[in-house]
């Protein structure tokens, strides 16, 4: 396919790389393709020195880009033409995109959210989405299917946010919901201290331990995906685990250091994917 190449994507630290070296040769072109456009949009949000009005104007046009594809016009960027190829090829719907779009377009003027239940409001539109197009890409759309990649990828998000509550903090952002913070008594005093307190371990725990349920209720997609599909599926779910794993073992001191995959653990990760799907079970 012509477009985008996965050398062009935006360079960034991912936890679950998406479209590895796992997922069989057809598939990478369209992956980087989509790939790239939810990248380039997610840092129109969040890179650079643009004021508000400019993200949310630079963002616009992504979706009048959309527009564009819907009507059957060639858009004007290379990027979204070549969506546009993998769009069609694939019959993905585009508003899976234009959710994404809104997802970001809400991190520009949304700093916090009041409760979990608006925390999920958000992953629905920032992280399903992903799921919901690679699915489309792997010819694999059952509604059961939609729902397991849902839970993994409002899981993958939410385990971002737990590592990364002192990198938000710096962009005057929360994610952990208000809510439970008043319940185990947190402040955003405390979040500025950067200090893993008791009460604050308490509050962390609690978000990890429900992230941990929904990644594995949503686990077993890895295993009724096929071959190398399922593989990744598989890699991906144990590779969010254990950033969650390491969150806990660091005390959920996210303050001092970022718990992130090191190339050390992945030998064991895959592993244990390949085993998963000799046995069935993730």
């Amino acid at each position: 396919m012509k477009g985008i190449t996965p050398q062009q994507t935006v360079e960034h630290y991912e936890n679950f790389p998406v479209g590895s070296f796992l997922l069989p040769k057809p598939f990478r072109p369209a992956i980087a393709v989509v790939y790239h456009v939810a990248r380039y949009a997610d840092d129109l949000a969040d890179e650079g020195d643009a004021s508000a009005t400019e993200r949310l104007i630079a963002l616009n046009e992504c979706s009048a880009e959309l527009q564009r594809i819907e009507r059957g016009e060639t858009p004007l960027t290379a990027r979204f033409q070549a969506l546009s190829l993998v769009v069609i090829q694939y019959q993905i719907p585009l508003a899976l995109f234009e959710d994404l779009f809104s997802a970001f377009r809400q991190d520009v003027v949304k700093t916090r959210y009041q409760n979990f239940g608006e925390v999920m409001d958000y992953c629905r539109r920032s992280a399903n989405p992903v799921g919901r197009i690679l699915l489309h890409i792997f010819g694999q759309t059952d509604a059961r299917q939609m729902a397991l990649s849902d839970g993994i990828c409002s899981a993958l998000q939410l385990v971002n946010f737990w590592q990364d509550v002192a990198i938000d903090w710096k962009k005057d952002r929360v994610y952990l919901p208000l809510d439970d913070m008043e319940r185990f008594s947190i402040t955003e005093v405390d979040i500025d201290r950067a200090i893993a307190t008791p009460a604050f371990k308490q509050l962390m725990s609690f978000q990890c331990d429900r992230t941990r349920r929904m990644l594995r209720a949503g686990s077993p997609l890895g295993v009724q995906l096929p071959g190398r599909i399922g593989l990744e599926i598989r890699t991906i779910v144990l590779a969010a685990d254990r950033v969650i794993t390491k969150i806990k073992q660091a005390e959920y001191d996210v303050f001092n250091a970022r718990p992130t995959l090191t190339r050390s653990d992945w030998p064991a990760i895959l592993w244990h994917a390949l085993k998963a799907g000799i046995t069935k079970k993730v």
